[in-house]
C-alpha cells in the first residue's frame, strides 16, 4: 500500500530547534500579539488577548508557589474544557510543576488511584458539570478536606496531596479547606514578577 499524505514528516531538517520554555514562548506571544486573541471559549462566553492571558498566568504562577508549589510538584487538574484548565496548564509549565491530567470521567476509586499513583500534592478541580460532581468526590475520598485549612490537607487515603484548589468561575463560594483559583490569581498579583523570573 502506497502512502500519498503522510500524518507526518520524518527525515532531517532545516528547521533549528527552539530552545525557549513554554512560558518564555507564551511571554513572548503576548509581547508579539498583545492584543489578539488568545482564548475563546464561547460556552463560557470568556475571551482573553494573549496579554491579559499571559497576565492571568503569571499571577497565577506567582499565587501557586506562594502557596508552595515548586519545581518537580505534581498539580493534577481536574475538570473540563475551561479557560482556567488551560491557565493552569500554562501556570504549571511556568514554574516547572508537573501537570497531572485527571480524566474528567472518574468516579472516586478512580480519582484516588490516579491521585496515589502519581503522588499529585495539590490538585485543581472544577466543583461540578452534570451528574459529575468533582468536589464531593473528592470529599468522599477525603473526609478531612472538610476540617482543613487551605494547603494544610493531611488526608489518610490521600497521604501526598496538600493542596486543593476549585476553579470557582460558576460563582460558587469556596468550601473550607480549599483555595480558589480566583483568590490564587489574586494572591499572585501581589507578588513581585522577579519571583517568577528568577525561576523560569
Amino acid at each position: 500500500m502506497t502512502v500519498r499524505n503522510p500524518s507526518y514528516d520524518y527525515g532531517t531538517q532545516d528547521f533549528p530547534l527552539q530552545y525557549v520554555t513554554i512560558g518564555e514562548m507564551l511571554e513572548a506571544t503576548a509581547q508579539k500579539f498583545p492584543d489578539n486573541e488568545a482564548i475563546v471559549s464561547i460556552h463560557e462566553n470568556k475571551r482573553l488577548t494573549y496579554r491579559e492571558f499571559d497576565r492571568i498566568v503569571s499571577d497565577l504562577a506567582k499565587g501557586l508557589l506562594k502557596i508552595g508549589i515548586k519545581r518537580g510538584d505534581r498539580v493534577g487538574v481536574w475538570g473540563l474544557n475551561r479557560w482556567e484548565w488551560t491557565a493552569a496548564q500554562f501556570a504549571t509549565a511556568k514554574i516547572g510543576a508537573v501537570q497531572v491530567n485527571i480524566n474528567p470521567a472518574y468516579r472516586t476509586h478512580e480519582l484516588k488511584y490516579a491521585l496515589n499513583q502519581s503522588e499529585t500534592q495539590s490538585i485543581i478541580l472544577m466543583h461540578s458539570f452534570k451528574q459529575s460532581k468533582y468536589k464531593d468526590m473528592l470529599l468522599e475520598v477525603c473526609p478531612e478536606l472538610a476540617d482543613a485549612k487551605p494547603g494544610e490537607l493531611n488526608a489518610a487515603e490521600l497521604p501526598h496531596l496538600k493542596n486543593v484548589i476549585l476553579m470557582d468561575g460558576e460563582g460558587i463560594d469556596t468550601p473550607t479547606g480549599m483555595f480558589s483559583l480566583s483568590g490564587l490569581i489574586n494572591l499572585g498579583n501581589e507578588v513581585p514578577d522577579e519571583e517568577l523570573k528568577s525561576i523560569m
